[in-house]
């Protein structure tokens, strides 16, 4: 304490007023040095752009100087675009506040961005300039670039020449790209950074292809894999490996063959330098199953292979790595019924099959499964003679018929008319069903065709030759009518027996047509064992009662005009021989004369009850019996005379 006493006690010479007036310190008065002052100051406006130099950072923030009396800072963050940022690099600021409550300058390096990011993307559009941008975040379908603070879309295609498989690994970085598009009224942006990468590569590709020959073995790395190939890289070109050309045996997808980022040796077949298009083989480099094949198989051996395929027509079996043969559904089964090659077997499956044609030229071989088990139409003679009986089973229909299998691989058909003696068939469908089984009869056999020609009705005998008897010509019988069209109807005689009746021939008695359902008596008009054809007649039935009756009237009438007409010769005769004494015998002529005619009347009133038509014919008829009644009393005169 004594020492900082004597300290203070040495400065008692100093001059307080001076210093209290600053006349001591700067030799000028306050309001001059405080105006110099201002002077080196630069004049802040707020809500103006200006450029700023960065004097110190942290992992926090960055101290920028505008020149202003005090300095501001800027969180950090907003220079994330901009990793390199470094002590001393000229940056643009926005002055949001000259001076807040503490004194503090706050500028911000992002609001000057914005201000003028819009017309710096345009310009870099225009001039084609590269542009550098924060990648923000992903989005669907690409990525999200802080581009002079303006929120741009990077699609995914245009990241990277190659496929991207992951996007999170661009997350957070900053990169170089070129602007692509913009939309002036919604203000969208869209940038490339593939649009970079093709501009390197475009004069690596020109290179590489003015080189390419046909043949030319290579080595390149597995860029992609699709359903239809394999793109590789041969070194800033792409060359495309299809399906077909990556194995010599049946590739499903190329995964089984190649994998990604692969390196692996490759042959160029084909390339067109205008489109930039180049072919490439794998199998190529390896030879041909087919040259290793043994010479020693032949058409008829047995061989076995593994199915790799299956089709509706066929499946395909690899015999040998890269050599496969088509089993045709028809080489599968005996069977002639149209099925599916699924039904017989399967992809993976482990099968035998006879060699049926071998090609070594062309590189074809076909096989056949069904050869492995015997023919069934060998002996066919034997198992199925004509007239044997046998149960098959029904597998379609046609409008003539019906197509049965016996047994597997034998088939025969069912003619319709040889469905039924009796019953009129018009579809198969009425008789039976697909999926039954049906009683068939062997009528004939083509085996060099492989046709079975069948019958059902043949198990029972024929019933044409009964009803030959029973239906025969004139004979009446009921029938009821089970179907009418146009031309007639159809009746049901009864034991699945039908007949047929044209419409003129269905008029009943009384002038009505007759309909489905009516039972009627029908007169049979025509009868064919041959065609199995009965044509009835209901209108005969009646009709030939009226002219029976009718001709019974005109024979009655007719057998009494005879014997009037008898009677009358006699008593001329008679007339003629008359004498004196022949008087009693003619009187007694006369009374019996009398008496007949006397019993004509009641016999005259009888005939109308059978038919009124006759009446007019009796008449007529009648007319010389009575002319001669009326003669007949003149001959008694000659005696009374004398």
């Amino acid at each position: 304490m004594s020492e900082l006493n004597n300290t203070a006690a040495g400065n008692d010479n100093f001059d307080w007023a001076a210093f209290e007036g600053d006349s001591a310190l700067y030799n000028k008065s306050k309001e001059e040095i405080t105006k110099e002052y201002d002077n080196t100051l630069n004049n802040v406006v707020e809500g103006e752009v200006v450029e700023g130099t960065v004097i110190g950072l942290n992992k926090r923030e960055a101290v920028v100087n505008i020149g202003y009396k005090s300095e501001g800072v800027i969180p950090i963050a907003e220079f994330r675009y901009n990793p390199e940022l470094a002590v001393g690099e000229k940056v643009e600021v926005f002055v949001e506040n000259a001076e807040d409550k503490r004194g503090q300058l706050i500028l911000s390096h992002k609001k000057a961005r914005q201000l003028k990011s819009w017309d710096r993307v345009n310009s870099a559009m225009e001039n084609d300039e590269i542009i550098k941008g924060y990648v923000k975040c992903r989005t669907k379908g690409g990525m999200i670039v802080d581009v002079f603070g303006i929120e741009a879309f990077l699609p995914g295609s245009q990241i990277d020449v190659k496929p991207i498989r992951d996007y999170d690994i661009y997350v957070d970085k900053t990169m170089e790209f070129k602007v692509v598009k913009i939309n002036q009224e919604y203000r969208n942006v869209v940038v490339s950074h593939k649009a970079l990468i093709e501009a390197e590569l475009e004069q690596q590709k020109k290179e590489i292809i003015s080189k390419l020959e046909k043949g030319q073995i290579l080595e390149g790395t597995v860029k992609n894999i699709t359903t239809y190939g394999v793109f590789i890289d041969l070194g800033g070109v792409d060359g495309l490996i299809h399906i077909t050309d990556l194995s010599w045996g049946r590739v499903t997808h190329p995964e089984e063959i190649v994998t990604l980022d692969a390196k692996l040796n490759v042959v160029i077949l084909d390339f067109d330098s205008d489109k930039r298009r180049i072919a490439l083989g794998l199998k190529q480099l390896a030879p041909h199953p087919w040259e290793a094949l043994s010479r020693d198989l032949k058409v008829g051996d047995t061989i076995k292979g593994k199915v790799v395929v299956m089709a509706d027509y066929g499946a395909f079996v690899e015999v040998a790595p890269g050599i496969e043969g088509l089993v045709h559904v028809s080489e599968m089964s005996w069977s002639q019924h149209l099925r599916s090659a699924q039904d017989f077997m399967k992809v993976g499956d482990e099968i035998e099959a006879v060699i049926l044609t071998l090609d070594y030229d062309d590189r074809k071989m076909s096989l056949g499964t069904k050869q492995l088990t015997p023919d069934p139409w060998e002996g066919i003679e034997t198992r199925y003679p004509l007239g044997s009986v046998h149960t098959a089973k029904v597998r379609n229909f046609t409008n003539f018929g019906v197509f049965v299998e016996v047994e597997e691989g034998i088939d025969g058909l069912i003619h319709i008319s040889d469905l039924s003696w009796t019953k009129k068939v018009k579809h198969p469908a009425e008789f039976t069903q697909i999926g039954a089984d049906i009683d068939v009869v062997v009528l004939e056999i083509d085996k060099e065709n492989r046709r079975l020609s069948l019958g059902h009705k043949q198990l029972e005998e024929n019933p044409w030759n009964a009803f030959e008897q029973r239906f025969s010509l004139d004979s009446i019988h009921e029938g009821k009518i089970t179907e009418v069209n146009d031309k007639g109807a159809v009746v049901s005689l009864g034991e699945d027996v039908e007949g047929f009746a044209p419409a003129r021939q269905l008029t009943k008695e009384d002038g009505s047509t007759p309909k489905a359902g009516d039972t009627l008596p029908f007169r049979v008009t025509e009868f064919s064992k041959g065609t199995k054809r009965i044509i009835l007649s209901h209108v005969r039935t009646y009709e030939e009662a009226r002219r029976s009756a009718d001709n019974a009237v005109k024979a009655e009438r007719r057998a009494e005009a005879d014997e009037t007409l008898s009677s009358v010769k006699k008593v001329q005769a008679a007339v003629e021989k008359t004498t004196l004494g022949d008087l009693s015998a003619l009187a007694e002529l006369k009374a019996n004369l009398e008496e007949a005619e006397a019993a004509k009347p009641s016999k005259k009133a009888a005939a109308p009850k059978a038919a009124k038509a006759p009446e007019a014919v009796a008449a007529s008829e009648d007319a010389p019996a009575e002319a001669a009644a009326a003669e007949a009393p003149a001959t008694p005169e000659t005696p009374e005379a004398e």
